[in-house]
């Protein structure tokens, strides 16, 4: 039986995914990662949480739908372009958006009910991004951030109203499918 693995995470609007894929679109060509993102598969990561039981992650959902009541929705806005890994060589193509604390409050607060719901959790410093491309093609030679940079598009800001449990089904296209929403200063 293939374990199951979810995470939860603030989801872009159609219009912001389809402008950042007509982008994605137009570079490839001369950008070659070996795996590009779907577009329905763009999204912030608040938490990975991995291979979950159900009454785990009805545990977090329910402390979540609580806490979550008292966060009203708020704006962002994709403004950069980064990577991680090596800078020849980067695992990790990104969308970023503009310092919020409004995201930062979101996801510390999605954080510590998933670790009050007995998750274990990653440690490492948040950092919000879009997930655009995996692996970079060293047979291309190296990887030019600066000149992506240069043809970076502006981004208009948009709503981030809810969050969402998503489980990551590796064979599907897209990948991540949305199992339950809770919407932020709902009653």
């Amino acid at each position: 039986m293939q374990s199951r693995h979810y995470f939860f995470a603030v989801p872009i609007p159609s219009a912001i995914k389809n402008k950042l894929f007509e982008w994605c679109d137009e570079i490839k060509k001369d950008y070659p990662f070996k795996r590009w993102v779907h577009p329905e598969d763009y999204h912030i990561t608040l938490a990975f949480l991995g291979n979950a039981e159900i009454n785990q992650l009805n545990l977090a959902l329910n402390l979540m739908k609580e806490s979550l009541i008292e966060i009203s929705s708020f704006r962002l806005q994709i403004n950069h372009i980064g990577i991680f890994g090596r800078n020849e060589t980067p695992r990790i193509f990104w969308a970023g958006v503009h310092e919020s604390n409004e995201l930062n409050k979101l996801r510390v607060n999605v954080y510590e009910k998933c670790i009050q719901s007995g998750f274990q959790l990653d440690e490492k410093p948040f950092r919000p991004h879009i997930t655009l491309a995996r692996k970079w093609e060293q047979s291309f030679g190296a990887f030019s951030l600066s000149s992506l940079q240069e043809k970076f598009i502006k981004m208009e800001e948009f709503n981030i109203e809810e969050v969402v449990l998503y489980e990551t089904v590796l064979e599907a296209v897209p990948k991540y499918q949305k199992k339950a929403s809770i919407y932020l200063g709902d009653e």
